[in-house]
């Protein structure tokens, strides 16, 4: 898993409530077990009209937001089903950070496994910054996971909170199979003990 420690990118204002993780990436892409690939197709059924040309008022569509690298959306972001394939779309598409006022439990899990923060911050602060984020290319920001700091375009800066273990885990770049082969070798020494204690499994 790649590490977070800061990032600085574009982000989009994606001011709606309630985004269920049918919206992030339909279900006929959940065809495939591979992480990669499935950015094309991150909020589909709003990108794409039926014939597969792009709704131009959509903001991943639009210029300045088509390499945004942060997402500030409504509360209960990430609803519904707990298919990992939403974070990773996110991921793939190139997105690091989702800033919410609230997340479902399960997608917000999922997005510290793939290298995503998300981060919860009041509503009043959410619009703050999905009001500067309006700005296109200008809406540069910065988030520094070691200070637990956003800067916004303005210059302000804006903290948040994080469990420690998982930014730990983010700075490290240790998802689940990270941590386990952190293990090693006190996995292997117990296979050692088994495998000489009881020869028959």
């Amino acid at each position: 898993m790649e590490k977070f420690t800061q990032f600085t990118g574009v982000a989009a204002p994606l001011p709606m409530i309630n985004v269920n993780t049918d919206m992030i990436i339909p279900k006929q892409f959940l065809k495939t077990i591979r992480r990669s690939g499935l950015g094309k197709n991150l909020f589909d059924e709003m990108r794409y009209a039926v014939d597969g040309s792009e709704i131009a008022d959509f903001v991943l569509n639009k210029a300045p937001y088509r390499k945004a690298g942060i997402l500030i959306a409504g509360d209960n972001f990430g609803c519904g089903s707990s298919r990992e394939h939403a974070p990773w779309a996110i991921l793939d598409f190139g997105i690091r950070c989702v800033i919410a006022p609230s997340f479902a439990d399960i997608f917000f899990n999922n997005c510290f496994k793939n290298g995503i923060l998300p981060i919860k911050l009041e509503q009043d602060r959410v619009d703050a910054l999905m009001a500067q984020a309006e700005n296109g290319a200008n809406a540069t920001f910065t988030v520094e996971l070691e200070r637990q700091v956003i800067t916004a375009p303005d210059g302000s800066e804006i903290p948040f909170d994080v469990d420690p273990f998982r930014k730990h885990c983010l700075l490290k770049g240790l998802d689940d199979i990270g941590l386990t082969m952190q293990k090693v070798e006190a996995i292997e020494d117990f296979e050692a003990r088994q495998k000489s204690s009881q020869p028959w499994f």
